[in-house]
């Protein structure tokens, strides 16, 4: 298949799906639902990436950039809850800027999101449009809702405006082992309403406003991964039960 998601739509119960890791991306929104997305004990649906790369940003447009002053440029997202900016493929430096408070300063090379502006400043002598640049479009990487029995395996996530990886309910044996979910606008991965999820071994960096997010009546087991806290907390547990390997993840739940 040509997608993930034409993959998706023939695929059955308890059938797996085995990724080529290509040089350009997957630029698509996944969603696996109930039975047809499910699996048996012992005969999981399976997402096998090989390492390739599911990618939810896209290029900002040029003629998109207006100047706002003192060598800092703007423009306008259509979507503004949580977002993120790349330069060749990577996070912007960021200062986050709270609801109420001024613009701040920024140095070169540095973003925020303000007022419904993305805001960028380029080096001295330089316009955004002389680099490459690209913000999170996509909403989410892949979503799980109902499903039974799933495995997701070997993927890198990154650049979705809210998760890369969202349990969205009622998801049961669902295991994400070895996923690298990174620069994405609200969570690496998150696991919300009664659903329960293992997490083995995987990286979550760079994300907004937590590494992985735990709600609802959640069970989360974290084992043996690598959650970077620079940008964010390691795990933001607003409800739900979490249990952590300590001494393999970055920093300690927030309560």
């Amino acid at each position: 298949m040509r997608s993930i998601k034409r993959a998706l739509q023939l695929a059955n119960n308890g059938d797996r799906v085995v990724l080529a890791a290509n040089d350009e991306p997957y630029r698509e929104s996944l969603t696996l639902q109930a039975g047809r997305h499910s699996g048996v004990p012992g005969r999981p649906f399976e997402i096998v990436g090989n390492g390739a790369v599911l990618d939810g940003s896209h290029a900002v447009p040029q003629e998109v950039w207006h100047h706002a002053g003192d060598d800092v440029y703007r423009f306008r997202p259509s979507r503004m809850a949580h977002h993120n900016l790349f330069l060749d493929g990577k996070p912007v430096a960021r200062q986050k800027v709270k609801r109420g408070e001024l613009l701040p300063k920024l140095a070169p090379l540095e973003w925020c999101l303000h007022d419904r502006y993305v805001y960028f400043r380029p080096e001295k002598g330089r316009g955004p449009y002389q680099y490459e640049l690209a913000h999170t479009t996509l909403r989410v990487g892949i979503t799980l809702y109902e499903t039974r029995h799933v495995v997701i395996s070997d993927l890198v996530v990154q650049g979705f405006q809210l998760d890369g990886v969202n349990a969205h309910n009622s998801v049961f044996d669902a295991t994400l082992v070895g996923l690298t979910c990174r620069g994405n606008g609200r969570s690496g991965i998150a696991i919300n309403g009664a659903s329960r999820v293992k997490i083995i071994a995987c990286l979550a960096g760079d994300n907004g406003v937590a590494q992985v997010h735990a709600d609802g009546y959640s069970h989360t087991e974290i084992i043996n991964c690598n959650l970077l806290p620079k940008s964010a907390p390691a795990v933001v547990r607003l409800s739900g039960e979490v249990l952590v390997s300590i001494e393999d993840v970055a920093s300690p739940a927030n309560e």
